[in-house]
């Protein structure tokens, strides 16, 4: 249904992916699942985070095109692993891109083999908590570096993760004099560094094995070679170059989740042909849906990046839904894959979402135009 990245090796590692998964999914008792360390594992031997990096820093330099390829794919075989793969990568390509070229050279190689791995503490600066007055991590400059107090709201797999990227606000009068902390750093800091605390995760209505949870930090100090940026306004986006998915990966990831639901559909109407319209429909829905990313991979956008994400989110939710409606009373024991797909899809509701994005799926759910 979905194009794939047209590579035998990547192949072989969607289907792993998804072997591991039913097998965990088999094995289950309750909603918890293990960290999916074999699927990690095998990410790692076929050189995924190599895709990521442009070939004169050592990586394969794949088109942002492929890559979404790849996480349309990776998605439908195994959401978990993926996911958890974005946070890794969200580090890595900042690291690519850092002015700080001490610590590209120190840190890079092992990031791109898979050796060691990083993941990010930043949803703070984009989306989490922006309802606050005072940030929740804060960054006080000192001798030699920073001195960072507060914490990271949503960090995935920190307990199982070397390094973490946060970004933290300097309170020392920003240009902009309508916003109250403006300059901000990027740090990679050691997981194990004194100050730093790690939850073992929120107790989540799905992905609970991602280890999803908060970091705490209590007078950690980062100095200043393991800035990956700033002091600047807007640590972020000074990094715009990274080579990534960018905004699309969300979508990419639901899309992918849809797959799975659709293909599922699909091979109950070989017994019960009365599901043919509604698989049917909901497979054309996601053709137009993959077209529509792809196309905006290359730039040509048919809507904005907004639309695009809200009609995945729809699409996804229709379509765990129909699956479940499909599978009957079988798909709401667990250990059922349809139970679990209709409970990740509500994951896309909360995960990265902007304002003009949860009006859309709210108008929608509301029956509203």
């Amino acid at each position: 249904m979905i194009e794939t990245v047209n590579d035998q090796a990547f192949v072989r590692l969607c289907q792993n992916l998804a072997a591991d998964r039913s097998s965990q999914l088999a094995a289950a008792r309750g909603n918890r699942l293990p960290w999916p360390s074999d699927q990690l594992a095998r990410m790692a031997d076929a050189g995924v985070y190599r895709w990521f990096v442009p070939t004169d820093q050592g990586g394969a330099g794949w088109s942002v095109h492929d890559l979404t390829l790849a996480y349309l794919k990776m998605s439908q075989s195994c959401l978990a692993s993926t996911f958890v793969l974005t946070q890794r990568i969200a580090a890595l390509k900042r690291v690519v891109v850092s002015p700080n070229q001490d610590l590209v050279q120190r840190r890079l190689p092992n990031l791109i083999s898979g050796e060691a791995s990083a993941t990010v503490g930043i949803s703070h600066l984009t989306t989490s908590g922006q309802h606050l007055r005072k940030p929740v991590l804060m960054a006080e400059k000192c001798d030699g570096g920073f001195v960072l107090n507060g914490f990271c709201p949503w960090v995935t797999g920190a307990n199982d993760t070397k390094l973490l990227l946060v970004g933290a606000c300097l309170d020392d009068g920003p240009a902009d004099p309508s916003v109250q902390f403006a300059r901000q750093i990027l740090a990679l800091i050691s997981t194990d560094a004194e100050g730093v605390s790690v939850d073992p995760g929120f107790d989540l209505i799905a992905l609970s094995e991602t280890h999803t949870g908060r970091v705490r930090l209590d007078g950690v100090f980062v100095a200043n070679e393991d800035c990956v940026a700033g002091p600047v306004e807007n640590a972020l986006a000074t990094l715009t170059a990274a080579p990534s998915t960018g905004s699309y990966q969300s979508s990419a990831l639901a899309l992918g989740l849809s797959a799975a639901a659709v293909d599922y559909l699909k091979q109950q109407t070989e017994r019960r042909p009365d599901l043919l319209p509604g698989a049917e429909s909901l497979q054309s829905s996601l053709e137009a849906s993959v077209e529509t990313l792809l196309q905006a991979t290359q730039g040509n956008p048919g809507c904005s990046n907004e639309q695009l994400r809200a009609d995945a989110n729809s699409l996804v939710l229709r379509s765990t839904q129909a699956a479940m409606v499909a599978a009957k009373g079988a798909g709401f024991t667990c250990g059922h894959p349809v139970g679990r797909w209709c409970q990740e899809a509500m994951f896309f509701l909360v995960w990265s979402c902007p304002q003009a994005v949860l009006d859309a799926n709210l108008c929608e759910l509301a029956g509203v135009e």
